[in-house]
């Protein structure tokens, strides 16, 4: 396939992605005082007993303009096949830095370690269809990047204000086509530099990585899945494979499912056969 028809279709794909109208969330909470600290909350359908509960990060290249409505059909879709599910907001981009910055240091951290403690407890209260001893954690691309690190918290340098004593209590996480090994989608110019925008640009990027590279925080003693389009140009395999690699050198199997003529949106779009994949890899984990 040629440049220009690969990028033809990955435009058709995301096109396809984002066309479904958002959804609403049966209840919307908060996390902190912050107006991006919230989370969508979509109760089970004709779900028998306990649900387990799917908590989503979505991506965006952590930039600002891209928020959790654009993943909503994602959520609804996995709220239909059972699943309680969690939609985790979180603050992208420096205030005033337009919508080409990626991510705040270290807000969108604090962001997503602050969401995940707050859950447990959010769960019980407003969700109580839900399983709260039966939580996967999911997210794409970047979201995928904050998911494979919240699942790593405990690994952190000993000085990280989001360390944990132990690991978190979830069945598994499942990302999708995640920036997963941070200095690898940095060589390969993933979204644009988002990674080292991210980090807070050339001055820390080296000495942030230890605290944000989900690549260098293994063995997570969590089961992991990695789904990855094998046609996916804006975060190419070779970013999967290195994190799926670094597992392997520290001991830890971690799967990865690699689907043919898929790019990158189609693992969030409703409409397309990846989605039904994905749903299955996390009930494998949940149920």
């Amino acid at each position: 396939m040629t440049d220009d028809a690969a990028a033809a279709r990955a435009a058709a794909e995301e096109e396809s992605a984002l066309s479904h109208p958002p959804v609403d969330p049966d209840a919307t909470v908060t996390y902190g005082d912050d107006p991006d600290q919230l989370i969508d909350l979509y109760v089970p359908r004709g779900a028998g007993g306990p649900a387990p509960v799917v908590v989503v990060l979505h991506g965006g290249a952590w930039r600002a303009p891209y928020d959790r409505r654009h993943i909503s059909p994602f959520a609804a879709f996995l709220a239909g096949r059972g699943f309680a599910v969690a939609s985790v907001e979180y603050r992208r981009g420096e205030p005033g830095g337009g919508a080409a910055v990626a991510g705040r240091w270290p807000g969108t951290f604090d962001d997503v370690a602050a969401a995940l403690d707050a859950l447990p407890a959010l769960i019980r209260e407003h969700l109580p269809g839900a399983d709260p001893r039966r939580v996967v954690l999911t997210g794409h691309s970047a979201g995928g990047h904050l998911a494979l690190w919240a699942a790593a918290r405990h690994l952190l340098p000993a000085d990280a204000a989001w360390r944990t004593d132990g690991p978190p209590s979830l069945r598994g996480v499942v990302a999708l086509a995640p920036i997963a090994d941070l200095a690898v989608a940095d060589k390969l110019g993933v979204c644009g530099g988002a990674v080292r925008q991210l980090l807070g640009g050339d001055d820390h990027f080296t000495a942030r990585l230890a605290y944000a590279d989900p690549a260098l925080l293994l063995p997570t003693g969590i089961a992991t899945t990695l789904v990855q389009g094998r046609t996916d140009i804006d975060v190419p395999q070779a970013v999967a494979e290195s994190y799926a690699e670094a597992a392997a050198k520290a001991g830890e199997v971690v799967g990865v499912t690699l689907l043919e003529d898929v790019g990158h949106f189609p693992l969030i779009d409703p409409a397309a056969d990846a989605c039904a994949v994905v749903a299955e890899e996390i009930a494998q984990l949940a149920w």
